[in-house]
């Protein structure tokens, strides 16, 4: 599968270089509304299961994306650290997406073990942040239409 890595700073000048790209903030919808980079929508491509406490993939999430956004358009992934954007990168790239990226560091930046920043975020690099979304642009107004 055909995933690009890009850096936050590289997503943030795709995203302002070119109006057509399409940004996917695939947190919990409550992540997301804790802050997002404008312009994105929201699928989130796990959920967490209360009875087990560990993630499970959401069974909407490609169905969602290919409802609202055509395989043809330019995709940039991103999560809080970069591991949940991989997985749904690598999800629409198997799909036939041609042209997704996976935004490294994510929102809030890659840590290591002893929870050090290891690849900053868009929240650590002061890029612009959303906390109101406009409309049609959250998972539930997405899962709907």
């Amino acid at each position: 599968m055909n995933v690009k890595q890009i850096t936050v700073e590289q997503a943030y000048a795709d995203l302002n270089g070119a109006p057509e790209v399409v940004y996917i903030d695939v947190r919990t919808p409550g992540e997301f509304d804790r802050g997002h980079p404008p312009g994105a929508i929201n699928v989130p491509v796990v959920f967490p299961d209360p009875g087990t406490r560990q993630m499970t993939p959401n069974p909407d999430f490609l169905s969602v994306v290919l409802k609202h956004v055509p395989r043809t358009t330019k995709v940039i992934v991103g999560c809080q650290m970069g591991g949940r954007s991989q997985f749904a990168a690598e999800t629409m790239a198997g799909s036939g997406y041609a042209d997704v990226s996976n935004m490294q560091g994510g929102f809030g930046g890659a840590k290591n073990p002893m929870g050090e920043v290891t690849v900053p975020g868009w929240a650590e690099l002061g890029y612009p942040i959303e906390t109101e979304a406009p409309s049609g642009v959250s998972y539930e107004e997405l899962k709907r239409f």
